[in-house]
């Protein structure tokens, strides 16, 4: 049996996990930009993993690694990363001093505002190209897929 030729022959049309994605993919290039404008040049995309909805702040590593979906010792190097760079720091968990929390530092509060900002940038123009309507829909609809805790 002769294999698919790739070249030509397409995979159909993009499933649902392409077509978040890649606005996802926009969202990320648009707040990267907007960060290193605003000053925070040394942002890496890689840190958007510890900066995720709704932030580290408080959290413990080992929670965020679980949230993420990447190892702690992957999150730690991340956490040694934005931690070099005045981003966060790691302190002594009030409740368990044999485990971390991180705490993000006045750096690390103000990258969060500016990767809102940027957020609420794509929303705008989106709302804009969809009509508010639509908008409003898609965002209830996404509200609608998220997993209840």
């Amino acid at each position: 049996m002769k294999s698919p030729d790739i070249d030509t022959q397409p995979f159909g049309p993009p499933l649902i996990g392409a077509l978040l994605r890649i606005p996802w993919e926009t969202v990320q290039e648009h707040m990267l930009e907007r960060l290193h404008e605003r000053g925070f040049d040394d942002f890496d995309r890689a840190y958007f993993a510890v900066f995720r909805y709704p932030g580290p702040h408080g959290a413990r590593p080992t929670d965020v690694a679980a949230q993420v979906g990447i190892s702690k010792q992957a999150l730690n190097y991340l956490l040694r990363e934005l931690e070099r760079l005045g981003y966060l720091e790691r302190e002594p968990h009030p409740d368990d001093l044999r485990s971390k929390r991180i705490i993000l530092t006045q750096r690390g509060v103000a990258a969060i505002g500016v990767i809102r900002d940027a957020v609420a940038e794509m929303e705008a123009a989106w709302e804009q190209q969809l009509g508010p309507k639509r908008f409003a829909l898609l965002r209830n609809l996404l509200l609608e897929l998220q997993p209840t805790t």
